[in-house]
């Protein structure tokens, strides 16, 4: 891929990833015309912020994938522009969650590397897709044992920032493989 296509993926890497966590992920209730007690959407208990992560990896790229993330935690880390769920600023540094923001660079970068190595198929985006979600929870898992490490809360944290969000995000890293597919479709590429 060219550099001025990569650093457009960048950008739109950039905003989608702000973009995303700001969105809740739902699904569709198919039962809600059924009743008027059903709702008709289920949230997932997540935002699309991972989605974001994974697919501008798979169509941007290993460097559009990181730059774009780079560029998200640079933001983030000012105290111009608290773009993380919960604001910003140096001062999120000690913040549990933190390692998994950080997981998403080289989650983007395994993503975007491993679906541009072979034709584009949608097993080899969707598991791309998925060891990139895996390094992210990797690299947050250890922030949290090295951040963690004495106090007593290590694991009510690892299910809070990992078992428990898995399943939503495991079904928005199946939605970007998917989407990234028929985009790549469309692009020619």
């Amino acid at each position: 891929m060219n550099k001025p296509l990569e650093a457009l993926w960048a950008v739109i890497g950039l905003f989608l990833t702000i973009l995303g966590t700001m969105v809740e992920a739902s699904l569709a209730n198919p039962l809600a015309s059924w009743g008027d007690r059903a709702s008709s959407t289920i949230s997932l208990g997540v935002t699309y912020q991972v989605g974001a992560v994974l697919l501008v990896g798979c169509l941007g790229g290993k460097n559009a994938g990181a730059l774009s993330q780079i560029a998200y935690l640079s933001l983030g880390l000012s105290p111009w522009f608290p773009v993380f769920t919960q604001g910003g600023g140096l001062s999120y540094l000690a913040h549990p969650s933190f390692g998994y923001l950080l997981g998403f660079v080289p989650g983007a970068w395994l993503c975007g590397w491993l679906a541009f190595q072979r034709r584009r198929r949608l097993e080899l985006l969707a598991l791309s897709c998925l060891l990139g979600l895996a390094a992210v929870h990797t690299v947050g898992l250890l922030y949290l044992l090295l951040s963690q490490w004495t106090s007593g809360e290590l694991g009510r944290l690892v299910l809070q920032y990992s078992w428990q969000p898995l399943p939503g995000q495991l079904a928005i890293a199946c939605a970007a493989a998917v989407l990234a597919y028929f985009l790549r479709l469309l692009l020619f590429y």
